[in-house]
């Protein structure tokens, strides 16, 4: 049965005092670890790597050097404060990546936004990905391990519990898995032999997604070493991380070649959090995704395309996915009872460039577009 804890309906100010905290802590966080903007990373079937010609991409990408102030919009307050004096001992999730399989700047391209994604201005965005975070024990658990798990690692050194000059050995106390896709599992072998040689890091997934990870290296070998040790988590379970927070899987249609797809429902003592970073057009629900929505504070969602006309030569709802501008209709009449945020963009999508008209429709339509760093209660 759902746990139904945290659920109450609020307006647009709760929805605003529910966010934790800004963009200075977290590009603070960048800085004292070293993190950079990495290159070419891995690309999934389901992008191209055609430049956006004739296209609102093409003529509004501008090199992403947002201020911390307009990189934080609608994700924080922006207060200035440290990172642990914000947060507290409020159990929260927060932002590790926001971008699509291929990455920003994507594997091989050269468009507008990827070139200007390169530029050493850049404020970094990453695969998408989210950690719960449970400060009261240090514990830390991550959903999805992306090809850009190496810096969002260093991203929540401030909350890791972590051994000083050495590798720690269990950086995480859990991984959580949504599919099969390159951006949602790959980042694994890191975990392994070959990197940090964990101790028995759990890996929750459903059966199908473990029954890939058994039967495939490098992911097998992880198994067998107990680097990792798999749970199976089918649709309907609920997975106790503690301190009051339980996270239970919700079966999601989509593209499942090789295992099936989840959601999560994130509840904690205060509020709760829907992540649904990869699905199918919304209208194959069932129930409908508003069933979900209306039970939760904050709900990140795919939001992969802005619109169909993105991609060259392609059909974009082939791939799989619902395009934010129907979404932003769709959704309208919930906008005052849940904080929508919008996350796994593509390279193409116009959304992720602040200032165009893309964003400018997500903002008034009272939605957001996620941003790495930005931190929701639970």
């Amino acid at each position: 049965m759902w746990d139904t804890h945290g659920t109450a309906r609020r307006g647009r100010g709760a929805k605003k005092r529910r966010r934790l905290g800004g963009m200075r802590g977290w590009l603070a966080v960048w800085l004292l670890c070293g993190v950079v903007a990495c290159g070419a990373r891995g690309a999934e079937t389901e992008t191209e790597t055609e430049a956006e010609t004739g296209t609102e991409a093409e003529t509004e990408a501008e090199t992403e050097t947002e201020t911390e102030t307009e990189a934080g919009r609608g994700t924080g307050t922006g207060t200035g404060t440290g990172v642990s004096e914000r947060w507290g001992e409020r159990p929260h999730v927060r932002v590790l990546g926001s971008v699509q399989d291929g990455g920003l700047p994507h594997v091989a391209c050269t468009c507008t936004r990827c070139d200007a994604a390169r530029a050493p201005e850049a404020v970094p965005r990453y695969v998408a990905s989210l950690a719960i975070v449970l400060p009261a024990t240090h514990a830390v658990h991550v959903i999805d391990a992306t090809p850009d798990f190496r810096a969002q690692l260093d991203a929540l050194a401030d909350v890791r519990d972590a051994p000083a000059g050495r590798v720690d050995r269990a950086p995480l106390d859990g991984v959580l898995l949504t599919h099969a896709h390159l951006g949602h599992y790959t980042g694994l072998p890191f975990l392994g032999f070959e990197a940090v040689h964990a101790e028995g890091v759990r890996v929750w997934a459903t059966p199908p997604m473990n029954a890939l990870l058994r039967a495939n290296v490098p992911f097998s070998e992880l198994v067998r070493r107990e680097e990792i040790v798999l749970h199976d988590a089918p649709p309907g379970a609920r997975i106790d991380l503690g301190e009051g927070v339980t996270v239970t899987p919700v079966q999601v249609p989509h593209r499942d070649e090789n295992a099936d797809t989840v959601a999560f429902r994130i509840t904690g003592p205060s509020a709760s959090v829907f992540y649904a970073p990869d699905t199918d057009g919304w209208d194959a629900w069932d129930p409908p995704v508003e069933h979900w929505l209306r039970q939760v504070d904050v709900a990140l969602l795919d939001g992969t395309f802005f619109s169909g006309d993105e991609l060259p030569g392609r059909d974009v709802a082939s791939i799989g996915h619902p395009m934010i501008a129907a979404s932003l209709e769709r959704f309208a009449p919930l906008a005052d009872e849940v904080e929508l945020v919008f996350t796994h963009l593509n390279h193409s999508n116009p959304a992720l460039t602040a200032g165009s008209a893309a964003r400018a429709r997500v903002e008034a339509a009272g939605m957001t577009i996620a941003r790495e760093g930005a931190t929701y209660a639970l």
